[in-house]
C-alpha cells in the first residue's frame, strides 16, 4: 500500500477534506494521513510515497524535513528545492522569455545594507541608481512589494517619486520590485493542479475577502482560452504541482499578476463550495496518481521545463 502525508499547520477545511478525499479515490492502495514528525535524520526515509507541502514556507525546520524526504524518494509537492530557489521577480522575468504577459517590473536593492556588509560590499552597484530611467520605464501609479514576498505585506502603492522614497526608507533590509499599475476590467484567479487541471475562477480583489470569488465577468471564449493556456505555460516551466494564478485583463489583454502561490488559500470559507469541490477532487487525483507512479528512491520530483531546458543547455522557447 502507498502512503501520502498531509503536511499542514493552522488550516482547518482543505487538508481534512484532502485526506477524506484521497482515502476514497486510493480504494484501499492509496492511505492518506496528517504527516507526523518524531526524529529527522540525515538520509533517511520519512515513511511517505507522497507529501503535500501547505506549511514549510513559514516553518525552516520543515522545509529542511521535505528536502531530506525528497532525497530519500518522496514525491514532495510542490517540490521544495525550485520553490526554495523561486522569487517573484524571476518569475515575471521568465514570463517575458516564455510569451506571457506580465506588468513592467523592475529590481531595486534594499535601501539598508544586508548583515555584515558595508559600501565596499557594493563596489559593482551605480548609486545613486538611475532613478529617472526606471521611474520612466515602470510609471506611476505603481506598486511597491517586496521581490519574494507574498500574502500583501510590505506592498505600498504609490503615485510619484516623493511617495517611492518616503516608502524605500521604510524597507529596510527587503529586496524590494517596482511594479506598474494595471487597471483592469476583469480579474481571474486560476488554480493550476498536477500541470494539467485549471479552474479559471472569475475574482475581484477589490471586495471585501469574502465576496472576492463572487464575481462575474463576460468572458469570450478566445480570452477563456489564452488564460487557460498561459496558467498551463506558467506551470509547465516553473514546474509547480499545485499553483494558482492570477490575471488582470486590460484593454482585453490578460496580464499574470501572480504566480507563485505554490500553497494557495483553498479554504471553502473563502473559495466558496463549488471551487472547494474542484480543488479537492483534482488534488486528490494528483495525489493518488502520484503514489500509484511512486518509485522507491528514485528523484520523484516535478522539475520544470525552465529546470529542463537550462539543464540540457537549451533555449528556452
Amino acid at each position: 500500500m502507498k502512503k501520502a502525508g498531509i503536511l499542514f499547520g493552522q488550516e482547518s477545511t482543505f487538508p481534512p477534506a484532502l485526506l477524506d478525499r484521497i482515502n476514497s479515490k486510493g480504494h484501499g492502495d492509496v492511505r492518506a494521513e496528517p504527516v507526523r514528525i518524531d526524529k529527522v535524520i540525515q538520509g533517511e526515509p520519512c515513511g511517505y510515497d507522497v507529501v503535500v507541502d501547505r506549511i514549510s514556507q513559514d516553518v525552516p525546520f520543515y522545509r529542511g524535513w521535505l528536502k531530506n524526504a525528497a532525497l530519500t524518494g518522496t514525491a514532495v509537492l510542490n517540490n521544495p528545492f525550485w520553490w526554495s530557489a523561486d522569487e517573484k521577480f524571476f518569475n515575471n522575468a521568465l514570463a517575458t522569455k516564455i510569451g506571457v504577459s506580465v506588468p513592467k517590473t523592475v529590481l531595486l536593492p534594499s535601501n539598508v545594507n544586508p548583515p555584515d556588509t558595508n559600501g565596499g560590499s557594493f563596489r559593482n552597484l551605480a548609486y545613486p541608481m538611475d532613478w529617472e530611467a526606471i521611474f520612466k520605464y515602470v510609471g506611476f501609479p505603481a506598486y511597491f512589494k517586496p521581490f519574494a514576498g507574498g500574502g500583501w505585506k510590505n506592498v505600498y502603492k504609490l503615485h510619484n517619486a516623493d511617495e517611492f522614497f518616503r516608502a524605500y526608507h521604510e524597507t529596510g533590509q527587503l529586496v524590494m520590485m517596482l511594479q506598474e499599475e494595471v487597471v483592469f476590467d476583469k480579474y481571474y484567479r486560476c488554480y493550476c493542479i498536477d500541470g494539467r487541471s485549471v479552474r479559471i475562477m472569475p475574482y475581484e480583489p477589490r471586495n471585501p475577502f469574502h465576496r472576492r470569488y463572487a464575481a462575474e465577468f463576460d468572458t469570450p471564449r478566445h480570452l477563456w482560452q489564452r488564460i487557460h493556456d498561459d496558467v498551463l505555460k506558467l506551470n509547465e516551466y516553473l514546474g509547480y504541482d499545485f499553483n494558482t494564478v492570477e490575471f488582470a485583463v486590460r484593454d482585453g489583454e490578460p496580464l499574470a499578476i501572480d504566480f507563485c502561490n505554490p500553497a494557495p488559500d483553498a479554504d471553502v470559507n473563502s473559495v466558496g463550495r463549488e471551487n472547494f469541490e474542484w480543488v479537492i477532487n483534482a488534488a486528490a487525483d494528483m495525489v493518488v496518481r502520484k503514489a500509484r507512479e511512486h518509485v522507491p528512491g528514485r528523484n520523484n520530483l516535478t522539475w520544470g521545463k525552465f529546470v529542463q531546458t537550462a539543464a540540457g543547455g537549451q533555449a528556452l522557447v
